[in-house]
């Protein structure tokens, strides 16, 4: 049987040698290729399918990896790992001890850079295009990959500042397909539109910052992208190519159902129908908890204001955005603006939840110290994705929001331990408070079918004790306590459990009963040991002089990788096992 034309390419070397006219054949395998692995093993699939000629016609006409190629999120770099010796080990993709789904430095030579928060290509692409002409290296070339909503990133824009000043080899290359995750959004949205339609009026903005502009060019063109990548290879200093894509590119429902698509779970590889999943009732998602109670409290309070920074679809704001759009904002990739606009708001009385990953809630740490605690403004700040995060891995772990928010003053930190109780602490925070609140939960599920109950009022820094033991007292914070009381069941350990709720303002009477009633304390939290729960209750009974032992159980010192959750869980020793045998050497 004849090899096809991807079979042969075991590096970019390889993709190098092929004749023109074998390029548009090899992207056809190459989206094809793509489509049948990740339509059983799941992943992030539109982004990928969109640049296939891109990925393709880059590889061809620069010298990678001497020549450094950047993927910005890194959610479209599958055919770039694929043309660079990993074809054989992209089913791993995502999984335990396989390749990760973005970029990343440690795993190939080709990826130049770890990419997946966005915006940050543009500013690492500059740095390495003057370490080259420090180094005298000036015929190396040094390419960003930026799409349409992460180039509308502050951080973007300070790299495109920086670099329009300088002669750096630097090519920024915009794969414009109006769509981020969600649909892109904000002035620049507009500008890049009529830029494409030809009826922009503006002065060109890229000119002005002193790039070379090109384009725009059809990004699923092979000739007119090599050709124009092949100019811009003589062209010094640096400049700005426009490409044009469409995400999903190749796989019609991908292409109708951008926003599904970007990462679909499994589907039908030749029809793209995803897999239908068991019907049967299941707990909500944390998000979607969420996102229906903010809109039933927005009903009643007439002064809540909704934000999320590019995420209204994962972060479910989008019902809110649905049923109030003059009260709830997608502001883009932009989680410094989206703290800032939300301590602004605050200052005129208005009640704000700010959405955010928990892992892109670290872009903006000092307008968290700086624009909101420091003045004491009551903004409500709902950190999604809070936790271990499964296969997204390293990149978007929520594990630190605990450890990096613990030592902010005025600031407020709450971990409900299930969906009723983010409910009711969403309720309780609408009602007023006197500073800003910070409440952070996972991905996935919560615990309860019938969750939509009335509401009831927290109140604030009281924990409670969920079941009565002897002598081990285990602390929890957060929704990690169903893998403690699972582990507790599972052996019938005699230990009291306690949910503390509130990191901050730590309940220090409940601290007090629990230190002069037991010998032995475990803490047990879903995020950094460092920092924590942990660091907290130990601080306290080091000031108390406990006279018991303490063990501190969270995510250690160390990036977890990608994995499952419950993978994770194990690593971390805080799945149910591992609790579970815990408890049992205590007993």
């Amino acid at each position: 049987m004849q090899k096809s034309i991807l079979d042969t390419i075991l590096s970019p070397a390889d993709l190098r040698a092929l004749a023109p006219e074998q390029l548009p054949v090899l992207a056809q395998e190459l989206r094809r290729f793509i489509i049948d692995i990740i339509a059983t093993k799941e992943g992030h699939l539109g982004a990928s399918l969109g640049v296939v000629e891109l990925t393709i016609a880059l590889h061809y006409i620069f010298n990678t990896p001497s020549d450094n190629l950047i993927w910005d999120v890194g959610h479209q770099a599958y055919g770039h790992k694929i043309l660079t010796g990993r074809k054989d080990i992209f089913h791993t993709n995502r999984q335990k001890d396989g390749i990760s789904g973005f970029p990343n430095r440690g795993e190939s030579i080709y990826d130049t850079f770890g990419t997946g928060h966005s915006s940050t290509s543009i500013s690492a692409a500059l740095g390495m295009a003057m370490a080259a002409t420090l180094k005298g290296e000036h015929n190396r070339h040094h390419i960003a990959v930026i799409g349409d909503a992460s180039i509308a990133s502050g951080m973007a824009f300070e790299g495109l500042n920086h670099a329009g000043v300088t002669d750096a080899n630097l090519l920024v290359i915009l794969n414009d397909n109006a769509i981020g995750i969600d649909p892109s959004v904000g002035a620049l949205k507009r500008y890049l539109t009529n830029v494409k339609k030809g009826t922009a009026r503006e002065e060109n903005i890229f000119e002005a910052l002193n790039f070379s502009y090109f384009g725009p060019v059809d990004g699923h063109d092979l000739n007119a992208s090599t050709e124009v990548l092949q100019e811009l290879k003589k062209t010094k200093g640096p400049k700005f190519l426009h490409v044009i894509t469409t995400k999903g590119k190749g796989l019609a429902l991908a292409e109708r159902e951008q926003i599904t698509y970007h990462a679909p779970g499994k589907f039908d590889a030749t029809t793209g129908i995803r897999v239908v999943k068991d019907s049967t009732p299941q707990p909500p998602k944390y998000q979607d908890v969420f996102g229906h109670t903010i809109v039933e409290l927005a009903t009643l309070n007439k002064k809540i204001i909704g934000i999320t920074p590019a995420m209204p679809t994962g972060s479910s704001l989008k019902y809110m955005i649905e049923a109030f759009p003059d009260r709830a904002f997608d502001v883009g990739i932009a989680e410094q603006h989206a703290v800032t606009l939300s301590a602004g708001l605050a200052t005129e009385g208005m009640v704000v939840f700010c959405n955010i990953y928990s892992t892109f809630l670290q872009r903006a740490y000092d307008q968290v110290i700086h624009d909101v605690a420091l003045q004491n403004l009551p903004v409500i700040f709902c950190l999604d994705r809070a936790g271990l995060v499964g296969q997204d891995g390293g990149t978007h772990q929520g594990v630190y929001d605990l450890a990096y928010l613990n030592c902010i003053p005025n600031l407020i930190i709450y971990a409900p331990s299930d969906e009723i109780a983010l409910r009711n602490i969403m309720y309780t925070a609408q009602q007023g408070l006197d500073h800003p609140i910070a409440i952070r939960y996972p991905r996935g599920r919560g615990a309860h079918i019938n969750w939509q109950l009335p509401f009831k009022e927290i109140t604030i820094g009281k924990g409670y004790n969920v079941i009565k033991g002897k002598k081990t007292a285990v602390i929890t914070i957060g929704s990690i306590l169903k893998n403690v009381l699972a582990a507790v069941n599972e052996v019938n350990a005699s230990c009291s459990v306690y949910d503390m709720g509130f990191l901050k303002p730590l309940d220090k009477t409940l601290l007090d009963t629990i230190f002069t009633t037991y010998d032995h304390i475990i803490t047990v939290e879903d995020g950094s040991k460092i920092g924590g729960l942990g660091s907290s209750v130990g601080d306290y009974a080091f000031a108390k002089a406990y006279k018991g032992s303490l063990t501190i159980l969270g995510i250690p010192d160390t990036f977890i990788e990608h994995a499952t959750v419950e993978q994770q869980y194990e690593e971390a020793g805080i799945s149910v096992a591992s609790l579970s045998l815990l408890l049992k050497n205590l007993a």
